[in-house]
């Protein structure tokens, strides 16, 4: 009998954690997933015929919700129900144990959620940041009730790699499958900068300085003959205003040799930007790893620890900033690590196989189980 799976993801169209649940269904085509999220989703994922959305902006789904809280039954009872239909839940996703202002409350209500008796799979995340001890010491104790946990850097294995069900892999992403191939030529040779809005990413007086140094490696990649496409991973994040701030101040007659690629719904068009560039400037992570993927040199900016813990893992040598750092940064620099900023990362597109391990075991045959580790090893 075909099993049923709920997922738990950040549904707020960020490209990268779209592209995780994308990896998740394309993986298990015989079990049947269920997703909350908004009604565009739908569309996102139109071509899963294993993922059901329920649409958390519909007026019945909203309006149950609104019932049972009245009744102070449950404060959000359709996600409760549907987490007990089915077989158990994978929580999958990267940047997901950010420590915030309210976090005791946030924790306790997720935990409401978790049906204990069913088996729970947390996979590709990384933990933190994170400032107060008691976050950590609450997780680490949640932690040890979950099926399985599968980390995507060295640092948050390390904080809890003496529980028995801790393990770590590279990122997800490493191991999507994309048809280079199947994108139209470019007509004109591009690279490809991912933005962000730093204030966005808890960077508070950093927003001028990046959209001044983004200005100025448009300019100079276009007087060394290049277009220049600027990519928006995630709208609710600030990265399509961002955009338009970096536009604004590059001059209009050389505004026409660049485009700009918004993600909303459509994966494709992002990654076949990406895929077709000749560099890219990856201000987002998973910017740096598609690049890596589509065996792109790639300067990253690094927002945060998690690039850094990342780029160590993966052994890059090549040239990057963190915002530490960025007021030094010369787009001739930029420009010069075309030449020496590619990695090869077959050796993790494998490892990130590990991630589905567990996974593997309770969704598979034993037999095609049995197959993929062989191939893997």
């Amino acid at each position: 009998m075909k099993k049923k799976m709920m997922i738990y993801a950040y549904t707020e169209f960020n490209l990268g954690d779209d592209l995780f649940i994308k990896v998740l269904c394309e993986r298990y085509p015989d079990t049947q997933f269920l997703l909350i999220a908004p009604r565009l989703y739908k569309v996102v994922f139109k071509d899963l015929g294993n993922l059901k959305v329920y649409a958390s902006d519909s007026v019945l789904f909203r309006g149950i919700n609104y019932f049972f809280r009245k009744l102070k039954l449950h404060p959000n009872f359709m996600q409760k129900f549907l987490a007990d239909q089915g077989d158990g839940t994978v929580h999958i996703g990267g940047s997901i144990f950010m420590q915030g202002e309210q976090w005791v409350e946030y924790v306790a209500n997720k935990e409401s959620l978790r049906n204990k008796s069913k088996p729970y799979y947390l996979m590709g995340a990384n933990f933190g940041p994170f400032t107060d001890k008691a976050y950590y010491e609450e997780h680490r104790r949640i932690f040890q009730e979950y099926t399985d946990i599968s980390f995507r850097e060295q640092y948050s294995y390390d904080l809890f790699k003496d529980l028995g069900n801790v393990r770590m892999a590279p990122d997800i992403i490493f191991q999507l499958q994309y048809d280079q191939a199947a994108g139209n030529a470019p007509e004109k040779r591009y690279i490809a900068i991912s933005v962000i809005k730093p204030s966005s990413k808890a960077l508070s007086g950093f927003d001028n300085l990046y959209y001044e140094k983004m200005k100025d490696v448009a300019i100079h990649f276009i007087q060394q003959g290049y277009a220049v496409h600027f990519l928006s991973f995630c709208q609710h994040e600030g990265d399509q205003e961002a955009i338009g701030q970096i536009l604004s101040l590059i001059p209009a007659e050389l505004q026409r040799e660049t485009q700009v690629h918004f993600y909303k719904t459509d994966i494709d068009e992002i990654l076949g930007a990406l895929a077709g560039a000749s560099f890219i400037v990856a201000s987002r992570f998973h910017a740096m790893i598609l690049g890596w993927v589509f065996g792109k040199p790639v300067f990253p900016v690094a927002y945060s620890s998690k690039m850094i813990n990342v780029m160590q893992d993966a052994h890059f040598d090549g040239r990057y900033t963190d915002f530490a750092h960025l007021a030094e940064v010369t787009p001739e620099q930029v420009y010069e690590s075309m030449a020496r900023n590619s990695l090869d990362v077959t050796l993790q597109a494998n490892q990130a196989e590990k991630h589905f391990e567990q996974l593997d075991a309770y969704l598979l045959p034993a037999p095609l189980v049995e197959g993929r580790r062989s191939y893997e090893s």
